[in-house]
């Protein structure tokens, strides 16, 4: 355990400190069209769903990692190039926290705010000018 947050907290500042800005942006991308989605159908926020959902807490959970599985496998995929290249070794435990922490965390923290914006924002339009119906 100590050689596993060892390890993730040396990478931001080691090489290919792009991913740690490259996984995040993606994962915002996802989220505000999520999120705008969400408030397009009337949902509940995703992370309150997720945490309170009852028996469809489940089925959200899986519309999340259906969302970022194509960020999840990037991250999983550059951090095992990451440890190949610099660790000359592979901790598949590192890749998987790393790719969770670099892209569905930023999904699931940013999606109910980003539902909450864009119900505002459609709340602000007429309902003949509003671009969702």
């Amino acid at each position: 355990m100590d050689r596993l947050w060892r390890n993730i907290s040396a990478r931001p500042s080691g090489p290919m400190t792009f991913r740690f800005f490259l996984q995040p942006a993606m994962a915002i991308i996802a989220a505000a069209r999520d999120g705008a989605n969400d408030a397009r159908r009337g949902r509940r926020p995703y992370l309150a769903a997720i945490l309170f959902g009852g028996e469809k807490r489940g089925a959200r959970l899986w519309e999340g990692l259906l969302s970022t599985a194509r960020i999840l496998i990037l991250g999983v995929v550059m951090d095992v190039a990451y440890q190949l290249a610099f660790l000359d070794s592979f901790y598949p435990g590192e890749a998987a926290v790393i790719a969770i922490l670099l892209a569905f965390l930023p999904y699931a923290l940013l999606r109910g705010p980003a539902a909450r914006l864009a119900r505002r924002l459609m709340a602000g339009r007429s309902p003949s000018t509003n671009p969702f119906r």
